[in-house]
């Protein structure tokens, strides 16, 4: 019943990200323009600008709440999400490397492709940092290195901007947006969160055994390095491409499992499909939002799911109070 409504709920939310926005297009005109028969105006805001956005909203949602509920459940931390390991600071790192030194400019694809780059080059560093230990402990530590090294490359290439149109664009982007995103994204974007989502649902069971501690899943079988591998990889390369095209989105990660664990079994493999699906459904609902809050300037996507985030921070924080 959860996954068929959060289904349903995407289904809605999709539909509503066609249709609405500056210009609002009716059921029809949206159906006459898939069936090719539709005026130029409608097929070219559904096609050029609609259909994109979405698509990118729901596949960096779903990616987004994914790793969240895989890092949770690996790490056995509620607060974990995709940049506890570094993996989308690194992956902002190599989009403001490709604003800075021009390379957007020659292709609309090597933003991304850079992005995915450092997202890779990230997890080698996180590896060396780490080494051969298999405590969580270790990884967390080893992620806030890469984290604060990125951000610090980061704070640094907005202090030597050469110019200040160049410092604008990278903070516009690092607020997280889909907006005026095209196809070249969504195919960057796509093959990336697909190897991303299927390691990480590959994980279930080692996940729901490493509930009974390191030893303890050792005893039944799972291989933790294995474990390791497949966890890292899957947020690398799957939080890297929905990085690249969608600039740094926090708190999805975090949120979105949040939600979705009350309505499970909480053990970590139940909650990992609902939280994929949960996050197409929530950044997608958010990017409606955003254009439809009255502003002079569209808000950025990022602003909007940070301050999405407070709420679940406060109640986290007043169930743990009473629990002290």
């Amino acid at each position: 019943m959860l996954v068929a409504g959060l289904i349903a709920l995407i289904l809605l939310a999709a539909t509503a990200s066609l249709m609405l926005g500056a210009v609002s297009l009716a059921p029809a005109r949206i159906f006459a323009a898939l069936a090719g028969r539709g005026d130029p105006i409608a097929t070219a805001i559904l096609f050029d600008l609609r259909m994109p956005r979405t698509i990118l909203g729901l596949v960096v949602g779903a990616m987004l709440g994914l790793a969240g509920a895989a890092l949770q459940g690996y790490l056995r931390n509620p607060l974990a999400e995709p940049s506890v390991l570094g993996a989308s600071n690194a992956a902002a790192l190599g989009a403001v490397c490709a604003i800075y030194f021009g390379l957007a400019e020659l292709h609309p694809v090597m933003l991304p492709l850079l992005a995915i780059l450092t997202g890779l080059g990230a997890l080698a560093l996180l590896f060396a940092l780490a080494g051969r230990s298999e405590s969580p402990l270790t990884l967390i530590l080893a992620g806030i290195a890469v984290a604060t090294l990125a951000s610090a490359a980061i704070s640094l290439s907005l202090n030597l901007s050469p110019n200040p149109f160049a410092a604008m664009e990278i903070m516009a982007w690092l607020m997280g947006s889909i907006e005026n995103r095209s196809f070249h994204h969504v195919w960057v974007a796509l093959p990336c969160i697909a190897v991303g989502a299927a390691l990480l649902l590959a994980d279930g069971r080692a996940l729901d055994a490493l509930t009974l501690g390191e030893d303890g899943a050792r005893a039944l079988g799972a291989d933790l390095r294995v474990t390791r591998l497949r966890l890292l990889l899957g947020v690398a390369i799957g939080v890297g491409g929905a990085v690249a095209v969608s600039g740094s989105i926090g708190f999805v990660g975090l949120i979105v499992p949040h939600l979705i664990r009350p309505l499970t079994d909480r053990s970590p493999s139940a909650i990992l499909l609902p939280s994929a699906l949960g996050g197409a459904a929530l950044l997608t609902l958010a990017d409606i939002g955003v254009r439809l809050i009255p502003s002079n300037v569209e808000l950025k996507l990022g602003v909007v799911t940070a301050f999405l985030g407070v709420p679940v921070f406060l109640v986290y924080l007043m169930r743990e109070r009473r629990l002290w």
